[in-house]
């Protein structure tokens, strides 16, 4: 819908690429303050009041004709979002220590059901309503009836913790862990690719000659191969002592459906979506390794808060870049290229963030050497 919401507030190129930024902004910013807001307020609490932030946000940017506060209330339903995704995985490790794998994959799966709806079912709504603003208010619904489940869940934190207490994991001490610094730059360039396939992907497929529709189904079916993925690859990951072929496998999806785009982008788009789809279970996978590579929950919170804050701060760029060189070339050949030889870094961090490690240990090591200074 973004050349109507374009054409709705008169948005130029570049707030334009603003506006398909402000998801990586949002997640960067609120995700990094995830970890703190869940020991003060309560981790159930905090993801209770972000789904509520996210349906108020939806509803209210549907409803606006001001271009300023279509953008704030896309932020604040992003700032939401971007609590409750950084928390996910500690409230998986908390909940279900010895089922990270298979946990992940449900709430994965989740998200990849809900992406390919959003993908498939919003250009849809909004025609049969005769508006982009049902097409996209809609979905506050969605986000609003997600809350109801965590009202149940409020109690927990009120309970003191289980087990003994341990030195707290905190943010800036994960941040200067290689452990740490890989995750985030793993998770900025897989997210980069996200939100550049994402925000551009269905433009770049009208432009090639597909239908509105079309294309909106085009970037659906990146999201819909990831559902069954998603249920499958994080439990295998977590079943292997090595699980570097898997990464690997996933990765190698990437250059290979841009490099067919750059080939074929219109006669064989849904080949190529496919591939592309295949390579963005990177997400799912990596998610996956935060709740692996930390041994308690809080532990799990921090690293998840650094990963993904630090990595959509890296991840920002990718929006934005797309867009100004889209501007600049007139074209998609080269911002196609250019996600092409980003994708390749990918392989050397999944070398290394697969190696069975975990963040406390490197922060233990840390300690004498603050201790020392």
């Amino acid at each position: 819908m973004l050349d109507e919401v374009r054409d709705a507030f008169g948005m130029s190129g570049a707030t334009a690429g603003l506006l398909t930024s402000l998801p990586v902004l949002a997640f960067a910013l609120f995700g990094a303050l995830a970890p703190t807001a869940a020991r003060v307020v309560g981790v159930h609490r905090v993801t209770l009041l972000a789904l509520l932030v996210v349906g108020g946000g939806l509803l209210g940017r549907s409803t606006t004709d001001s271009e300023t506060l279509f953008l704030v209330l896309s932020l604040l339903a992003l700032a939401g979002m971007a609590m409750a995704n950084v928390l996910l995985p500690s409230l998986v490790k908390l909940h279900f220590p010895d089922r990270i794998g298979a946990m992940t994959a449900a709430y994965t799966t989740a998200l990849a059901v809900g992406l390919t709806a959003s993908l498939a079912l919003t250009v849809p709504v909004a025609e049969a309503a005769g508006s982009w603003r049902t097409g996209l208010g809609v979905w506050a619904v969605l986000a609003l009836l997600a809350a109801l489940p965590w009202l149940g869940l409020v109690a927990h934190d009120r309970r003191p913790p289980d087990g003994p207490a341990g030195r707290a994991v905190r943010y800036l001490d994960v941040a200067r862990t290689p452990l740490g610094i890989a995750m985030a730059v793993f998770f900025g360039l897989q997210s980069l690719q996200a939100y550049a396939v994402f925000g551009w992907f269905a433009q770049l497929w009208r432009d090639s000659g597909w239908s509105p529709t079309a294309a909106g189904l085009l970037v659906a079916l990146i999201a819909g191969v990831s559902i069954p993925l998603s249920l499958w690859l994080p439990r295998l990951l977590a079943s292997r002592e090595n699980p570097l072929g898997v990464l690997l496998a996933v990765i190698a999806c990437y250059p290979i459906g841009y490099g067919g785009m750059l080939v074929a982008p219109y006669s064989l788009a849904p080949l190529w979506a496919v591939l592309v789809g295949t390579a963005a279970c990177t997400f799912p996978l990596i998610l996956t390794l935060v709740g692996l590579r930390a041994r308690t929950a809080e532990g799990t919170a921090t690293l998840s808060a650094f990963t993904q804050s630090a990595g959509y701060l890296l991840a920002a760029l990718g929006p934005f870049a797309i867009g100004v060189v889209h501007d600049a070339t007139g074209g998609w050949d080269w911002p196609v290229a250019l996600l092409l030889v980003l994708s390749l870094p990918l392989g050397l961090l999944a070398a290394y963030v697969a190696k069975p490690h975990a963040i406390e240990d490197q922060l233990d090591r840390r300690a004498p050497e603050r201790v020392a200074s």
